[in-house]
């Protein structure tokens, strides 16, 4: 992929880039459903808060995205709940799944639909940096105090189905359709909007 191009798609999924977040109730069987590194898409519009704290559930969504709509432009309501959309059809790479105790984790990052090959094939050091945040944020988090707020008949309704899978565990898309290639280590520099690309496999770079 020519350079341009790279750094074209790093520009699009990583300017703006800002954490929401989505909490339900995951029995075990839908959860092991999710890897890191997959690729995932959610058919349905995707709910999300940019309000975070205490888990009233056993599992939180962590969804790192730069084209989430805030639907308080249109609905003064909606700040009240930091209410952000994510189009339908939208795609995600897992990054990291993280289980403390009881509580389960799962970080997606939202990515563009002509991307998939390149996210499938590769890391960044900022994918690594927003998975260092993620746990932070989690560890921080997890047992602080509930948002009232969200926890209204109608946000947990809004917010109960799982991303990318069905209740019967189904996945909406099969990423192992995704050509394969050699795993590629990417550098990226966004102040400076430099990315260098490291083709050796990554047990060799770490």
């Amino acid at each position: 992929m020519k350079n341009y191009r790279l750094k074209s798609i790093y520009n699009e999924t990583f300017s703006g880039l800002k954490l929401f977040y989505r909490d339900t109730h995951l029995p075990d069987n839908l959860i092991l459903n999710y890897r890191v590194g997959q690729i995932i898409q959610e058919k349905d519009f995707t709910d999300m808060s940019s309000f975070g704290e205490g888990l009233s559930e056993n599992f939180r969504y962590l969804i790192a995205s730069a084209h989430a709509k805030d639907l308080s432009i249109f609905n003064p309501n909606s700040a009240k709940i930091g209410h952000f959309l994510i189009d339908t059809l939208a795609y995600f790479k897992v990054l990291d799944i993280l289980t403390i105790e009881d509580k389960t984790q799962i970080l997606l990052l939202n990515i563009p639909d002509n991307s998939l090959t390149l996210f499938k094939n590769s890391s960044s050091n900022l994918e690594e940096e927003i998975t260092e945040k993620a746990r932070d944020n989690f560890i921080n988090k997890k047992n602080s105090l509930l948002i009232p707020e969200l926890q209204t008949k109608d946000w947990k309704e809004r917010t109960k189905s799982p991303i990318g899978i069905n209740d019967n565990g189904v996945m909406f898309f099969d990423d192992s359709k995704i050509k394969m290639e050699s795993p590629k280590r990417i550098e990226i520099n966004m102040d400076k909007k430099t990315i260098e690309v490291n083709k050796k496999p990554w047990w060799k770079i770490w």
